[in-house]
């Protein structure tokens, strides 16, 4: 049995900064981490193999060549082994162009697989769009928001639970199919050195724009229906102000006070 992973490399911060001049993000002097919500993928199908030992475990990315270091944190996770989309030709995709190109690598480097996994988005695009464009493109069922996975007895269908807006629900899919992961209960594994160094050994094979059976005008920015023109911060509202209640006489005389210099009493 095969499972695909496709994972992001994304820029590792915790407050947006953006160039005012250009309205793009900076991302000069920013580590790059692994997606979450990949990773989540990733532990979830670790967890599946770990059941069910005849599971080969392949990671995918489409990024530039520094996102062999997501790859790498996969293969130390216990992945068996990596493919990695770079070229410049890939460069400006937006979800579309992505997925376009992620099915046709999967395609033509894979050919058969049983299941896909996906983290539910990106933290730097929150999009959460390339997870279903790439099960339609690819003619396979999709399942989002799944939080927990695991293979029928016989393994022609897969049992997923996954959130629902009042709680979570059951449901079974037909294989191969997709299902995009939400955090769910999955806790972040530490590698051990040994795996670290197992990883190294590891297949990494990099791919490029004349390795696919595609047209090069459906790849990259040409490929791309749309285009992120400027990124910028909401306003910043004035916020309202704030009359501390554990004193109830002194607030109320605040309030009146407040009412008054603007002609409301």
């Amino acid at each position: 049995m095969k499972i695909l992973i496709c994972i992001k490399q994304v820029p590792e911060i915790t407050e947006v900064k953006i160039n005012p001049e250009t309205g793009t993000l900076i991302r000069e002097g920013v580590d790059s981490i692994l997606n979450p919500f990949c990773e989540y993928a990733v532990e979830l199908g670790l967890d599946l193999k770990r059941h069910h030992s005849d599971i080969e475990i392949v990671v995918i990315s489409m990024g530039p060549p520094q996102a062999r270091a997501a790859l790498m944190r996969c293969l130390e996770m216990g992945a068996d082994r990596a493919l990695l989309l770079a070229d410049m030709k890939f460069a400006g995709s937006d979800t579309w162009a992505t997925a376009l190109t992620l099915a046709e690598a999967i395609r033509t480097m894979e050919g058969d697989f049983d299941l896909i996994l996906i983290g539910k988005q990106a933290i730097d695009g929150d999009t959460a769009q390339v997870g279903p464009e790439l099960s339609e493109i690819l003619g396979i069922p999709q399942i989002m928001y799944a939080v927990g996975v695991e293979l029928t007895h016989n393994k022609k269908k897969i049992r997923i639970k996954r959130e629902i807006e009042i709680g979570s629900e059951i449901v079974e899919i037909k294989l191969p199919g997709l299902a995009s992961i939400s955090k769910g209960p999955m806790i972040r594994s530490v590698s051990s050195f040994k795996e670290i160094l197992d990883a190294q050994k590891k297949e990494l094979r990099v791919i490029t724009a004349s390795d696919l059976n595609i047209d090069e005008n459906e790849l990259g920015l040409k490929g791309s229906f749309t285009q992120v023109i400027k990124i910028f911060p909401p306003r910043v509202k004035k916020t309202g102000e704030l009359i501390d209640g554990s004193e109830p006489q002194g607030a109320v005389e605040k309030i009146i006070e407040f009412l008054r210099e603007r002609n409301f009493i």
